[in-house]
């Protein structure tokens, strides 16, 4: 009588995982329609921040690179082994005046000017001038310390400047020609790294719930 008992209980048990609660029934279907739109754009952010990560990815490296500068000394007589990509370097020379080039970026005030060395083609600088300070008369210095980095590496905040140079001077910007961003400091470029870490992060998020929304219920 013991078994047939618990037989029964079980089932009545199973009776009643396998009926269906009928307002559940009345229920409409899930918006497949919206779902996909949902993925798809989840899909383009992902790709998106991945893609703004990667193009910083040179910028928050050097945000976290070494604070000591190399010394070039005269850069226009230094060795091209003696430059280093993407790090900190100060060196003296003089700005050639054929091929400066003077521009403004958005939200900013100041200006900028950026110019190849004198007798050294393929070392360019780029100056920060103050709001105020630039006119015709103005005079570049002659020391300079800040990143250094290949010109066609530079990253976003330069994109397009070498094809501007190119069109609006008719000087020409090598392929292996090396660009130092005067004043640019590793811990002036943190904020680079936070860009960064906030699109791997934001990409990273997408990427997970794609995989949680595609994923089926158990």
């Amino acid at each position: 009588m013991a078994r047939t008992a618990e037989a029964t209980d079980h089932i009545f048990r199973e009776n009643e995982k396998e009926e269906v609660d009928p307002e559940l029934l009345e229920l409409p279907d899930p918006p497949r329609g919206e779902r996909r739109s949902t993925l798809i754009l989840m899909a383009v952010a992902a790709i998106a921040s991945s893609a703004m990560a990667f193009s910083l990815t040179r910028d928050a490296a050097y945000a976290f690179g070494s604070a000591s500068a190399t010394d070039l000394g005269d850069i226009t007589a230094a060795p091209t082994t003696a430059f280093v990509s993407n790090q900190l370097a100060q060196g003296r020379g003089r700005l050639a005046g054929a091929g400066a080039l003077r521009y403004e970026r958005p939200f900013e005030s100041d200006s900028y000017r950026i110019a190849p060395m004198a007798g050294r083609p393929d070392v360019w600088v780029e100056l920060r001038v103050p709001s105020g300070a630039e006119s015709n008369r103005f005079v570049p210095k002659g020391e300079f310390s800040g990143r250094m980095i290949r010109f066609r590496d530079a990253g976003l905040r330069h994109r397009g400047l070498r094809s501007a140079i190119e069109s609006n001077t008719g000087q020409k910007v090598g392929d292996d020609a090396w660009l130092i961003v005067d004043g640019q400091s590793p811990q002036g470029a943190r904020a680079f790294a936070f860009l960064w870490a906030m699109f791997v992060a934001f990409a990273m998020w997408n990427i997970v719930s794609i995989v949680r929304l595609v994923r089926p219920v158990k």
